[in-house]
C-alpha cells in the first residue's frame, strides 16, 4: 500500500484506493487541516469532509467530477472556512451534526446523528455522535465490506488522545463515547482519519486508552 496519510499545507494530496471507495487526503490553511475527498468508483459520486479553507485548492482537487455533499464534521471555524464558497461553486447538499448545524455560516440541509447514514454512491457512511469536543461532533463510518473499516473522526479522535475539551465535565463525555462507540465496537485493523495530523489505527492507540482516562486530556 503506497498511502500513508502524511500530508501537510501544500504538499500533494496522498491517495488510498479501496475496491469501492477511493480517498483523496490533503491539508489547507496554517492550522494544517486534513480535507478529505470520498469518490465512489461505481457511480462517480464524490462527498468531502471537512471544507476547511482554500475554497481554490478543494475545487481543483474537486475537478470536474462535481461534488454531492459536503459533511462537516463539528462546528469549529477552522474546519468551514472554504464551506460557503465551495457550497456556491459546486451546489453541494451540506451535512453536519444536528447539534452544532445552527453555528455553521451556511444553512445545513441536512442535519444527522447517530446511526443515520450518509450515502457515496453505492457507499454508505455511518454517523457516530461524539459529544465532547463540541456538542455535535460526528465520526463517520465506513464499514467496508472488502476489508478493514475506516472511520473520520474530525477532532473527536487523534494519535495520542481525543480531541481538546473545556471541561472535565466535557472530557468525561468525549472519553466516554470515544471508548464505547469506537473503541469498543470497531477491531484493531479500523483505520482513522483525524482532523489535523497523521492517520493511526484504533489498535496503535488503544492501549493507551487508560493512560488517556488518568491524565484528563
Amino acid at each position: 500500500m503506497s498511502y500513508h496519510g502524511k500530508v501537510s499545507p501544500g504538499s500533494a494530496p496522498d491517495v488510498r484506493e479501496l475496491p469501492a471507495l477511493i480517498i483523496t487526503k490533503f491539508s489547507v490553511s496554517e492550522m494544517d487541516n486534513n480535507v478529505y475527498l470520498l469518490h465512489c468508483r461505481a457511480t462517480d459520486e464524490q462527498v468531502l469532509v471537512d471544507a476547511a479553507d482554500d475554497a481554490a485548492r478543494i475545487l481543483q482537487v474537486v475537478g470536474d467530477g462535481g461534488l454531492r455533499r459536503v459533511v462537516t464534521t463539528h462546528q469549529h471555524w477552522d474546519h468551514h472556512r472554504a464551506l460557503a464558497e465551495v457550497v456556491r461553486a459546486t451546489g453541494a447538499e451540506t451535512v453536519a451534526g444536528e447539534e452544532d448545524a445552527d453555528e455553521l455560516p451556511v444553512p445545513v440541509d441536512r442535519r444527522v446523528s447517530d446511526g443515520d447514514v450518509v450515502e457515496v454512491g453505492d457507499c454508505r457512511l455511518e454517523v457516530i455522535h461524539l459529544v465532547g469536543h463540541t456538542p455535535g461532533s460526528i465520526a463517520l463510518l465506513y464499514d467496508d465490506p472488502e476489508g478493514a473499516p475506516h472511520l473520520w473522526t474530525g477532532d473527536c479522535l487523534f494519535p495520542g488522545g481525543v480531541g481538546g475539551t473545556r471541561s472535565p465535565e466535557d472530557f468525561a463525555s468525549l472519553i466516554g463515547d470515544v471508548s464505547a462507540k469506537v473503541f469498543d465496537r470497531l477491531p484493531d485493523e479500523t483505520w482513522f482519519y483525524p482532523g489535523h495530523g497523521d492517520d493511526s489505527t484504533l489498535g496503535e492507540q488503544r492501549p493507551h486508552l487508560a493512560e488517556w482516562r488518568e491524565r484528563g486530556w
